[in-house]
């Protein structure tokens, strides 16, 4: 028998559970920018350790600035 897929995810189903009263619009903006700087920080966090892994430098960054490292065909030209 093949599994029905939830149409929503977990994190998506945790929130509806705690969040199922209405916000003041200043409140819900407070909580967005909440849940923003938390995947903005494990973005940071992921980053931080492939630099890590990687061993970059500065240099490295700079060489990547003005490096084109995007794979597949140019849609500008």
């Amino acid at each position: 028998m093949e599994a029905i897929k939830q149409p929503l995810t977990n994190v998506q189903l945790e929130l509806l559970k705690t969040f199922s009263h209405h916000l003041p619009e200043g409140e819900l903006l407070e909580l967005r920018k909440i849940l923003a700087l938390f995947f903005a920080q494990r973005a940071i966090q992921q980053a931080n350790a492939v630099w890590d892994e990687k061993g970059w430098t500065d240099a490295d960054a700079d060489r990547m600035l003005n490096t084109k490292m995007r794979k597949g065909k140019d849609i500008t030209s």
